[in-house]
């Protein structure tokens, strides 16, 4: 599978006009889970991250789950037999130093030694939840942080990256998602399964088959959400984000970001400049096909 997807990110390009092009089709626009998820929370925050591209601070909580998950994709690299907690908490320290290399501005979240400290115990105390979840030592993923994408037969690309998979010698397929936070309250449970039900719609595009299960691995909490797709499922998916892509389309033509104002406000960046919080958003940009076709995907979408 993952040949496949390989095969078809290869075979895609812009033409001159900087339009994608996925084996020879025009791209009309593109979407991945955190990105259709922020149009259907707010359009306007939509606007903020994909328009203006206005930076965001990250949080401590936000590289934390970055760290908690490097250090779970790189636990499978070792044999079996050693993917203990003991192991895992050794490859905490290095896990966020090269990500310090990466980005030397994180140091930033933290005063001192004094404040990094207990931010590395908590990244120590989500790792050991994981393992009051599942023995790693019984799994052989098949894929890790894997990238997938597939077109629509109305043009619009989907695409992310995926946590891990699970393939069973019987053929059947578990689709699998970490998540450093605690579970959702019953109210925002359906936002949670929308994301894993975007990653089972993209790989039975591109298997031919319906993965037998999604699973949400809440390590602040130590609760795991299971949900078993049916096709009918996710052809409504389908035909959500194919409305959710009309709705952005016609917010660029006719320039309404509209604010949503949610519970989810208070997690915002963007407070200051929401005219819901008594705000002015800066001047709408020049809206160029490429960034409403091709916006950038979100750092949860990332590997």
């Amino acid at each position: 599978m993952a040949q496949v997807v390989v095969e078809q990110v290869r075979a895609g390009g812009r033409r001159p006009d900087g339009a994608r092009v996925v084996d020879g089709v025009d791209v009309v626009g593109s979407l991945s889970p955190s990105r259709a998820g922020d149009f259907m929370s707010c359009p306007l925050l939509y606007r903020f991250r994909t328009i203006d591209r206005l930076p965001e601070e990250p949080s401590p909580e936000a590289v934390r789950g970055t760290v908690v998950h490097k250090v779970l994709e790189d636990l499978f690299d070792l044999p079996a037999p050693d993917r203990t907690p003991d192991r895992a908490a050794a490859m905490l320290e290095p896990a966020w130093q090269a990500l310090l290399a990466e980005d030397p501005s994180l140091e930033a979240l933290f005063a001192d030694d004094a404040e990094l400290g207990p931010w590395l115990v908590s990244c120590r105390e989500t790792l050991e939840r994981y393992f009051t979840l599942e023995d790693p030592r019984r799994l052989e993923p098949a894929e890790r942080e894997m990238y997938v994408e597939t077109l629509l037969d109305s043009k619009l690309l989907l695409r992310g990256f995926v946590d891990r998979l699970d393939v069973a010698p019987t053929g059947q397929v578990r689709v699998v998602d970490y998540k450093s936070g605690k579970s959702p309250s019953p109210f925002f449970e359906a936002k949670a399964l929308f994301q894993m039900k975007f990653y089972a719609l993209v790989l039975w595009r591109l298997r031919g088959t319906v993965p037998d299960l999604l699973q949400l691995m809440y390590l602040g909490n130590s609760e795991v959400l299971r949900y078993v797709p049916e096709e009918r499922d996710l052809r409504a998916v389908e035909r959500k984000l194919e409305a959710i892509w009309k709705a952005i389309t016609r917010a660029a033509e006719t320039g309404d970001w509209r604010p949503n104002r949610t519970a989810l406000c208070g997690w915002c960046s963007h407070q200051a400049l929401c005219p819901e919080f008594g705000g002015t958003p800066p001047p709408l940009p020049v809206v160029t096909r490429e960034a409403v076709a091709d916006p950038v995907l979100a750092p949860e979408d990332t590997a």
